[in-house]
């Protein structure tokens, strides 16, 4: 599989009509795009969502980030990906995470038992001449060496280019290391902070995210009550003009990451990131069909 160095990450087909979608998609692809990253969080069901965008293009690969554990029974997640692998071979990756989790049980354990479950599931499915691959959403240290030793890789959300370094050496030079980045088209900096603050303020007020950027160093104060300071905003979204996102990303590469996911923000839901993904095919179009230092198996 050959998910180019860097993707689109998008929230954006949540609020958008089906065939507005398609379209988007379709472009995305003859731009030349290898790789498509799609949440489960505001409504759409993660493995009917991947089907869609899988069935609207040729050569995309489309990659949950993430399909929540606690959204279905491993019994269906194991269906429905060996589905929409055999149908559609070498485009699919099964990105699996504890999201917000449940209050009382530890993600770590949530994610081993589930990955048992989906170990130990039979079923008269005719299994893919691809493999079903698989990564894992992961943060802290214990659930990116279980992502080492269970999956093919991991999958980072809102992180540093130090987290992304950490994460390589605890993953070895083996392992798939797919990062999110967050960019915003904005050089005024007042401007900029000011809608990276809003798009951050739900991550500064959930407690695993909380504890994810103490992790990384950042203070109570750093984080504020939600509001952040310009310390962490500007290290958890990149804003300016294409040269300077470009950068950033590439900083991830360098850093160890073998694909980045580019999530734009900024754009009124319902609206469509397709000038600035545009932009950002012209600054990156040599690197998009290039392979990945490793691949999910």
């Amino acid at each position: 599989m050959n998910l180019g160095q860097f993707g689109i990450w998008t929230f954006d087909f949540e609020a958008q009509p089906a065939s507005v979608v398609r379209d988007s998609v379709q472009e995305l692809e003859q731009l030349g795009w290898r790789a498509l990253w799609i949440p489960e969080l505001l409504g759409r069901e993660a493995l009917t969502h991947a089907g869609f965008l899988l069935s609207c293009t040729k050569r995309i690969a489309v990659l949950n980030g993430i399909a929540q554990i606690w959204s279905r029974e491993a019994r269906w997640t194991h269906g429905a990906a060996v589905l929409l692998s055999d149908a559609y071979p070498d485009r699919y990756v099964l990105g699996l995470g504890v999201g917000a989790g449940k209050p009382g049980v530890p993600s770590v354990s949530a994610m081993r038992q589930y990955l048992d479950y989906l170990d130990a599931v039979t079923s008269i499915n005719p299994t893919p001449a691809a493999p079903v691959r698989r990564l894992l959403a992961a943060y802290g240290p214990k659930m990116v060496e279980l992502a080492r030793d269970r999956a093919a890789g991991a999958h980072t959300y809102h992180v540093t280019v130090g987290h992304t370094a950490q994460s390589r050496e605890i993953l070895g030079p083996k392992p798939f290391l797919g990062v999110e980045q967050a960019v915003l088209f904005e050089r005024d900096p007042e401007t900029a902070r000011a809608i990276a603050r809003e798009h951050l303020h739900s991550y500064f007020t959930t407690p695993y995210n909380v504890a994810k950027f103490l992790r990384l160093g950042y203070t109570e104060a750093d984080i504020d009550s939600g509001r952040g300071s310009d310390r962490i905003v500007d290290d958890l979204v990149v804003w300016g003009d294409v040269d300077i996102i470009a950068q950033r990303l590439h900083e991830h590469l360098d850093a160890g990451a073998d694909h980045v996911g580019i999530q734009v923000i900024g754009n009124a839901p319902g609206a469509s990131a397709m000038p600035q993904w545009r932009l950002l095919t012209d600054a990156l179009s040599s690197q998009l069909v290039l392979s990945t230092r490793a691949k999910p198996q």
